[in-house]
């Protein structure tokens, strides 16, 4: 068997119908419906087009400024709120929500220096400023970082 022998099976490659070619051929509106400006050729509005009212894109106020997608929302939590805990206790995100002090877990928690501290604990949190990890040191407390 040749190249030039190959055939398609009968019925699978169909005669594409010639529309708009005048009474001979297909009849008069050619697939197109009835008269207007849909029916004509070139006969469709640009995107975004509103009927001539001004369109959404220039109503609108310009955006300005740039958000950063890949910004770290923490959870803020002062050093002065430490001082529900117990001497020696290991506070947590976990411990944190189980206290009341944070709501949720979802995003991660950072430690403000505000307030004062005189209890000695371990705080096992996300991130410091250096106020609240000097505070929490100088209480004689631990302070570890989650990665």
């Amino acid at each position: 068997m040749d190249s030039n022998d190959l055939r398609s099976p009968k019925g699978a490659r169909h005669v594409r119908k010639r529309v708009g070619r005048g009474h001979g051929c297909s009849v008069k509106t050619a697939g197109r419906g009835s008269n207007g400006q849909k029916s004509r050729s070139g006969g469709t509005k640009a995107p975004g087009f509103e009927g001539g009212q001004t369109p959404w894109y220039r109503r609108l106020p310009k955006f300005k400024g740039f958000k950063n997608r890949f910004r770290i929302e923490y959870i803020e939590v002062a050093v002065g709120s430490l001082e529900r805990f117990d001497d020696g206790d290991v506070v947590t995100p976990e411990a944190l929500r189980d206290k009341g002090i944070i709501r949720s877990l979802n995003n991660p928690v950072k430690l403000l220096g505000n307030g004062s501290l005189s209890r000695k604990l371990t705080v096992i949190l996300h991130a410091f400023t250096e106020g609240a990890r000097t505070a929490v040191e100088n209480a004689g407390g631990k302070v570890e970082e989650i990665c």
